[in-house]
């Protein structure tokens, strides 16, 4: 089933760039000192950034943080970072960053950050699209988009809850796959542009919403959908024409 609906759909949406809402005011205050201890490659544009933060009071998963970097001119860049860490990481946060042209902050993640660098973060920061574990959640991502989703992967995992979980990750090719070895039962990966053996590259589809929407669980599902602005408009339509309530939908986009 891939027919659109008739009337005009405009998902309750957060963005993924300043401006998005703050869950906790008095949490969110403060910049504190964030040393990188660890540095992973997981795809060739995107690695996992490891950092202690000794005064980081925790997160829900799906949260993000504001980073700040000064240089030693004294100017100043920030940016927006979902957290890809799960809540029980206490005393440590873990951002996956893409390699972004021209970005300058990506940009000296990728080029110039070594362990032992510091920078500054704030937060956790907005509760939109925070999951607390304790609803069935479909998630739907595609490239980076997939790091908040990460988190709720990885607390469901430690905390060994039976509560319903599924994830449906879109990348152009295996290559590309961020957290590949990381994914279980719960994952589905789409692939758009170059397939595993066996398998066709193609965008996400209604096939591959319908199994989990034509039998949800008895409460239903939260959908939970990050990625560029092209993806997230397109998967929010697909949840829609599947039946997917749309005040259930949480988006997530950048780009």
């Amino acid at each position: 089933m891939t027919e659109r609906p008739t009337e005009p759909f405009v998902p309750t949406t957060r963005f993924a760039v300043p401006g998005r809402i703050v869950a906790s005011n008095r949490a969110a205050a403060g910049w504190q000192p964030a040393r990188l201890v660890e540095v992973r490659r997981e795809t060739a544009r995107a690695s996992t950034f490891r950092f202690a933060v000794p005064g980081w009071t925790g997160h829900l998963p799906g949260q993000h943080l504001m980073l700040r970097l000064t240089a030693a001119d004294g100017y100043v860049a920030q940016r927006h970072y979902s957290i890809a860490s799960p809540p029980a990481d206490s005393g440590h946060v873990e951002l996956t960053l893409d390699h972004v042209e021209g970005g300058e902050v990506s940009g000296w993640f990728h080029r110039v950050a070594r362990p032992g660098d510091t920078v500054e973060v704030r937060g956790p920061l907005s509760g939109f699209f925070a999951w607390p574990g304790d609803r069935p959640a479909l998630l739907l991502g595609a490239g980076s988009g997939v790091v908040p989703l990460m988190s709720m992967v990885r607390d469901r995992r430690l905390r060994r809850t039976a509560v319903p979980l599924r994830l449906l990750v879109s990348a152009r090719t295996p290559e590309d796959l961020i957290y590949a070895d990381e994914y279980g039962d719960e994952t589905t990966p789409v692939f758009t542009r170059a397939a595993p053996p066996g398998a066709r590259p193609g965008r996400l589809s209604a096939a591959h919403l319908e199994p989990y929407l034509a039998r949800p669980p008895a409460e239903g599902w939260e959908a939970y959908v990050c990625g560029s602005n092209g993806f997230a408009e397109h998967a929010s339509r697909l949840l829609v024409a599947l039946g997917q309530p749309v005040d259930r939908i949480r988006v997530e986009r950048f780009g």
